[in-house]
């Protein structure tokens, strides 16, 4: 595995007004990178995913009653709770703390009455959604894939603003009376054991904020678990990508109409030298050329 930047440890936290600038880089589990756990489409109706990699084992997510699969706002949640772990200098206990209005701010959505009660669905469903593994997560702790349950995060817990505080925001037109402040959230410890045990990606945090598709942000993290293995040319098959992705659509036509916008955007970010879908007897496959570390780094 190629040597991957370690987060810089602290020894206590600063205050809020003491806090260094948001850093250059993310940490994902790598682990949770290579299976399918967020939809694409928000459309889908499937009430579960059920996934078996190429090496075996079989890979499930499953979403508490009454709640749907985690989909493409749930996805950039993950990765700037990932964020936001590193940069408070991966505390051990895995708690992470944050306003909602900060949080939303950072991802680049507007902080309004909707995107709150987006938020606080996405990070509820976060951790309630089940993530299934029977020999397909593999843990870097353990050295082998595990067979058990677990879920992105252990607890959250969202405290609405003192009543002091809920005084004054009468006095701002965009933001409404009810609004959630403080949010405490705990990064699952399974998660936590791969991160601190340097079984990770590494995205570049801006690359990924500036790719406008959900299709192309997934792609990005899945292109940089291939780089973890030291791939240089990726080849997979059209099918299997649909599935890792994981995409609804399933004929190759269909496929390739939603994947082509989001090769081209990686093309454009210099994340990738070369994209491509092409058929080999009468199987299709998608290769990729992946842009050196440097180049993807901007």
């Amino acid at each position: 595995m190629s040597a991957v930047p370690q987060p810089e440890r602290r020894g206590v936290r600063t205050p809020v007004g003491n806090r260094r600038p948001p850093g250059k880089h993310i940490l994902l589990d790598r682990a949770l990178e290579s299976l399918p756990l967020f939809r694409l489409s928000d459309s889908a109706e499937e009430s579960s995913i059920l996934f078996t990699p190429a090496s075996g084992g079989r890979w499930r997510v499953l979403p508490a009653p009454g709640d749907r699969l985690p989909g493409t706002f749930d996805q950039d949640v993950y990765v700037e709770l990932c964020r936001r772990y590193l940069d408070a200098g991966s505390p051990e206990d895995g708690v992470i703390t944050f306003t909602l209005h900060a949080f939303l701010r950072s991802i680049g959505r507007r902080a309004d009455g909707r995107t709150y009660e987006q938020l606080r669905a996405a990070l509820n469903r976060l951790e309630r959604t089940s993530l299934e593994s029977h020999e397909a997560y593999y843990s870097a702790a353990a050295g082998h894939p595990i067979q058990g349950r677990f879920t992105v995060l252990q607890s959250v817990s969202i405290d609405r603003r003192r009543v002091a505080d809920r005084e004054q925001l009468a006095l701002f037109a965009n933001v409404t009376t009810s609004e959630p402040g403080d949010a405490r959230v705990v990064l699952s410890h399974v998660v936590r054991g791969n991160l601190s045990s340097g079984h990770v990606t590494t995205l570049v945090a801006a690359q990924y904020a500036a790719l406008q598709s959900p299709v192309a942000r997934r792609l990005y993290r899945l292109l940089e678990v291939a780089r973890a293995d030291d791939t240089v040319t990726w080849r997979i098959g059209l099918e299997a990508l649909a599935e890792l992705m994981p995409l609804v659509q399933r004929y190759p036509s269909h496929l390739q109409r939603v994947l082509q916008p989001a090769h081209e955007m990686l093309l454009a970010a210099g994340l990738v030298r070369d994209a491509k879908v092409h058929q080999v007897d009468k199987v299709w496959y998608v290769d990729y050329v992946l842009a050196t570390r440097e180049k993807a780094n901007g």
